[in-house]
Parts: C-alpha cells; structure tokens; sequence
C-alpha cells in the first residue's frame, strides 16, 4: 500500500506530465467541487438542525432503542 506522500507524487507527476487539456480541465473541477461545500442547507433546514441540537441537548429525544421497544410491543398488540 502507497503512502499519502507517494501518492500525492504520483498524481503530481502526472499531472505535470499530461498534455490533455481536457483531462486537466476535469482535474480541476473535481478538485474544484470537492473544496465546495457537499450540501447546501436552506435557512429553513438549518434552522431544523439547530433546533434539533438544541433538543438534544436538553435531553428531549427519545432513543433508537426505546422507539424498537415500543414499535415491538405496538405491533404485538395489532
């Protein structure tokens, strides 16, 4: 298995060595995109998140656990 060093020179290497502008051109994009942010949250949504925290931390949710506990004994009761 390469090391990140080895292969950050490999890729630089190469990229140094390319003469295809349209592989570089998609290089760049991708690098491009990926220093972007991968989701791009409405106010609305950020707004759910931080009210979700909030909930959170003061103790008001429930467990995954205790949601199965009490799906299973709702369905048994069906």
């Amino acid at each position: 298995m390469k090391t990140t060093a080895e292969l950050k020179n490999n890729l630089i290497l190469k990229i140094q060595n390319s003469k295809d502008i349209d592989f570089l051109k998609a290089l760049q994009a991708f690098f491009d995109a990926s220093e972007e942010s991968t989701y791009k949250l409405t106010d609305e949504q950020e707004n759910a998140l931080n009210e979700s925290r909030e909930e959170i931390k003061r103790g008001d949710f429930v467990s995954n656990d205790e949601v199965m506990s009490k799906t299973k004994e709702w369905l048994k009761n069906r």
